[in-house]
């Protein structure tokens, strides 16, 4: 098991994880996808079949086929949205939602259980943290390469450095791909001792 710049030992395959994910994050790798057209990325990483809910929009039916095909328990959640009142009108927010209707799409969801409430709030927690997300704001990334760099920073953050309340442990803790909190010296040093070597002068 290796050891980390602090002594502690540590799983294999921790800073190939991490480092794999901002590499993939920013575009300096592609996520391959096998012959069987799988997109083995998301697929592969879990063990278990998983029930998923997505919102209504169309683009998530084609890739949620293509990375699960049939092992998958799948559903849409589409939200019904009254008319706007006059003074609602112009203002950046949608109007108000009347009721839900869940439809089935793959496999056997619970219906019970069929929610976008937890992507919601993983959505307000990267507006949150990362203020380029934020609705109306002129902190905008200016160029793709520089929002890719700061989504990857965000992503390893939020799973290898920051302590959840509910887990009292990082994400990547509680799945078992690390021992021990990580911080930004070790994710420096891994993409330092993952960058080739230079070339010697001739």
């Amino acid at each position: 098991m290796p050891i980390g710049p602090k002594g502690e030992k540590r799983p294999a395959d921790v800073i190939g994880n991490a480092v794999h994910v901002m590499k993939i994050l920013t575009g300096e790798i592609e996520d391959t996808i096998p012959d069987d057209g799988k997109d083995h990325d998301m697929a592969s990483r879990i063990v278990n079949r998983i029930q998923l809910t997505s919102d209504g929009h169309k683009a998530y039916l084609e890739a949620v086929e293509r990375a699960f095909g049939a092992d998958i328990d799948y559903a849409m959640l589409n939200k019904i949205y009254g008319a706007s009142s006059d003074s609602a009108k112009g203002r950046y927010s949608p109007a108000e939602c009347v009721g839900c209707r869940k439809e089935r799409i793959e496999g056997s969801p619970n219906m019970a259980h069929v929610s976008t409430s937890y992507a919601e709030r993983a959505n307000l927690t990267m507006r949150m943290h990362n203020r380029r997300f934020t609705r109306l704001t002129n902190a905008f990334s200016k160029k793709f390469e520089n929002h890719a760099h700061m989504v990857a920073i965000y992503a390893v953050w939020y799973n290898w450095l920051r302590i959840h309340k509910t887990l009292r442990m990082t994400p990547a803790m509680a799945a078992g791909l690390s021992e021990t909190v990580m911080d930004w010296t070790d994710i420096v040093e891994a993409m330092d001792a993952d960058a080739p070597a230079p070339k010697r002068g001739h």
